[in-house]
Parts: structure tokens; C-alpha cells; sequence
């Protein structure tokens, strides 16, 4: 098993150099982690303990606390009021403070017509779905123990060609259909039902979503999905009724045609992100007048990318348990001045993120009801349950 796992890491660092070399379509090992995304901190190539801890105290970090945030004040407000780089002082803020009241009367307003959310694995623990890195919970934790050479080697299209068996007992486990969708799904859907969804993009691949109505044209799944299936050589389609039948026979699923490994379509380590994800984001995020973020870390690249790709002045809201994809002080000192670079929900020159802390559907049933929804939302629930979700 240890000369298989040195062959499968050796495969992904011949395909990365490749990659660098000859400009070629970017992969997940080179910015996602596939299914569980990979952390912009680390590898799964290595331990956690080869790596350094920024947030350590090492003794050449420079200037600490106090004395940096000082800096980085006294820096901003000689580059923005001496230099008169700042360019938007004499545009009032979207909203009239960076507080949720404020968000629920912008939402209500006319000026609020293109809300697009983002959503991560927090929005599905609550319907008994795992997340991916929670250290006790989280499915990677679990499969610690499981006859693998890492944990991620589940979801790496190598090892997956190699050794297909541990994937679909995972499979049979999480398999979509099995689970109802949270009132995070719901709230999706009840945003399109108002009008107001211009996409969603998620990072899940339970199609929850799909459940609970959102139509697939208006998603964006980034990690891919289980509703379609493919051969890896001939690449013929199979339905998800056949890929179901399948698993749950306990089968590794093969082509009828050619009898290579049929996988569904979703996205492991190697593989390219799918085209729709960069083709929606260069038309969708320029027209976003909401950005709402739920239950992502924000820690997987390109996909933490998108928080930066909305105007200048557009609105976020992050519902999430903790505070995830803030600026550090000096990035929000370049972020005044260039834009991007996260949320600035601890800045003095905060004027449009927002954070409803804790878990995700506490958080949106109380956007909900402070919108005056909850009628409609009532309404969604029963039809939800069990729905089959025709294409």
C-alpha cells in the first residue's frame, strides 16, 4: 500500500509539472481540492506537521497587535487623504450600516435584483451529511482509520482508476436521495421563487438543491454532481438511476459499451473544474447587487476567489459559524485601495460585509422571518420532502 501511495503522488506531481509547463487547463490539485477542496494552507501531499503555522508566534513576525494595526491605520490614512487614493468618498454607502437590519432593507428595496449565494458543506451537516474537515466529525476524519493511503486518496481520479471500490461504499453511504434538504436549500429556493436568484454556486454535491427545486440553470455546481454519470474511456452518459442501481448492488459500474469504469460526474483531484463554473463567473458576478456566503470555509481556491469578483460596492452577507475570508489588516489597506482581497468584516472601512455568526439555518431562519417570509418558506417544506426532481 506505501509503494501504491508514492506511485499515485508521483502521478500528481508529473501531471502539476506538465501543467506549469505547457499552460494547460488548470486542475483541482493546482487550486481545488476536489470534492472536499483543498486547503490554500496545505497539501494533502504532506502532513500537517511539515508546515509552518503562521499564526505562531515566531520571533521575526514583525510588528504585532497593536503596533501593526496602528501602522496599518497611520499608512491608510496618509495614502487615502494625502494621496486622495481612496475614489469613492463622495459615494454614500449601498447600505446604512454594515448590520443585518440593514441587509434585510436592502433586500427589500428596489435596488437589490441579482442576489447570488455561495454555499459549502455547512448548509448539509444539519440534514446528517458530514462536512469534510471538522477534526472529529468531518468525513476525512473518518476515513483516517478506513484501508486507504491517505484519506483524500477517496476522491484523486488516480487512485479512483487504480482502486474504485473504496469510493462506492462511500458512495452507497452519502448517495443523494437519502437526505432532505435544509432550510438553507429552501431559502435558495424561495430567493428564485421571489425573483431575485440570479445563480447559485455550490461546492456540495449532494444536489439538495436540485431537491429542493432550485432549477439546474440556475446553479452552478462546482465540485460537480452525482445526477449524471460517465465512462472514463468512451464516455458514455448514464443517468443517475442507473448509477444508483449500481451502487446499492454493490457493483463497481462499468460501461455497457466498452466495460471501462463508469464514474459520476463529479470532480476529483486531477481534474479540470467544469467550463460552466468559469463561464457563469465572468457573467454573473459583474451584475451580482448581494453576494450572500454560506457555510464555506473559504480556505479552496478558485472557488474563495468568487467573494472578489462582485463590484466595488456590492453588498456581502456571510452566514457561517465563524468568521471565514477576512482581510488581513495590510490586504485591506490594498483592498481600499485596488479592491479585492476578502471580507472586511473587521475594518474601519467596512461598508458593506456583513456576519450572522453560528450555525446556517438558525442564521437564515431569522433572515426569514425578518424579511416577512416565512409564509412563503412554510410553504416549501412539505413539498420538499421525498420530492423526486424532474430535469
Amino acid at each position: 500500500m506505501a509503494d501504491q501511495k508514492e506511485d499515485v503522488k508521483g502521478e500528481e506531481k508529473e501531471e502539476l509539472h506538465e501543467a506549469a509547463g505547457a499552460g494547460s487547463k488548470t486542475t483541482l490539485d493546482e487550486v481545488e481540492g476536489a470534492v472536499g477542496g483543498k486547503d490554500t494552507k496545505s497539501s494533502f501531499h504532506k502532513g500537517e506537521d511539515e508546515y509552518d503555522d503562521d499564526d505562531d508566534d515566531d520571533e521575526d513576525d514583525g510588528y504585532e497587535g497593536e503596533d501593526k494595526e496602528g501602522l496599518v491605520d497611520m499608512l491608510q490614512n496618509f495614502l487615502m487623504t494625502k494621496l486622495h487614493l481612496g475614489g469613492r468618498d463622495d459615494e454614500p454607502p449601498v447600505l446604512e450600516s454594515v448590520t443585518v437590519d440593514a441587509i434585510v432593507e436592502y433586500m427589500k428595496s428596489d435596488k437589490c435584483k441579482n442576489i447570488i449565494t455561495m454555499a459549502g458543506a455547512g448548509i448539509s451537516t444539519s440534514a446528517g451529511i458530514p462536512d469534510f474537515r471538522s477534526p472529529e466529525s468531518g468525513l476525512y476524519a473518518n476515513l483516517a482509520s478506513s484501508n486507504l493511503p491517505y484519506p483524500e486518496a477517496i476522491f484523486h481520479i488516480n487512485f479512483f482508476k487504480s482502486n474504485p471500490k473504496p469510493f462506492f461504499a462511500l458512495a452507497k453511504e452519502l448517495y443523494p436521495g437519502t437526505f432532505d434538504p435544509t432550510p438553507c436549500h429552501l431559502f435558495i429556493k424561495l430567493l428564485h421563487d421571489k425573483g431575485l436568484l440570479l445563480r447559485h454556486y455550490t461546492q456540495n454535491i449532494d444536489t439538495l438543491e436540485y431537491v429542493a427545486g432550485v432549477p439546474v440553470e440556475k446553479m452552478v455546481e462546482a465540485h460537480g454532481t452525482f445526477r449524471t454519470s460517465h465512462c472514463l474511456s468512451c464516455q458514455k452518459s448514464y443517468d443517475q438511476d442507473w448509477m444508483k442501481d449500481q451502487i446499492f448492488a454493490d457493483k463497481i459500474p462499468t460501461c455497457t459499451d466498452c466495460n471501462d469504469l463508469v464514474k459520476p460526474d463529479i470532480i476529483f483531484f486531477g481534474e479540470s473544474l467544469p467550463s460552466e463554473f468559469f463561464a457563469h463567473m465572468q457573467d454573473d458576478f459583474p451584475k451580482c447587487d448581494l453576494l450572500i456566503i454560506m457555510g464555506t470555509s473559504l480556505t479552496v481556491q478558485p472557488f474563495a476567489s468568487l467573494i472578489d469578483n462582485v463590484p466595488a460596492r456590492c453588498p456581502r452577507l456571510l452566514i457561517n459559524r465563524e468568521k471565514v475570508g477576512s482581510a488581513d489588516p495590510m490586504t485591506a489597506l490594498l483592498h481600499g485601495l485596488f479592491g479585492g482581497g476578502g471580507l472586511l468584516l473587521d475594518s474601519p472601512n467596512n461598508k458593506r460585509d456583513v456576519a450572522m455568526l453560528g450555525d446556517c439555518d438558525p442564521s437564515v431562519l431569522q433572515l426569514i422571518d425578518k424579511l416577512g417570509w416565512k409564509e412563503d418558506f412554510e410553504k416549501l417544506q412539505p413539498a420538499s420532502k421525498g420530492a423526486k426532481k424532474e430535469d
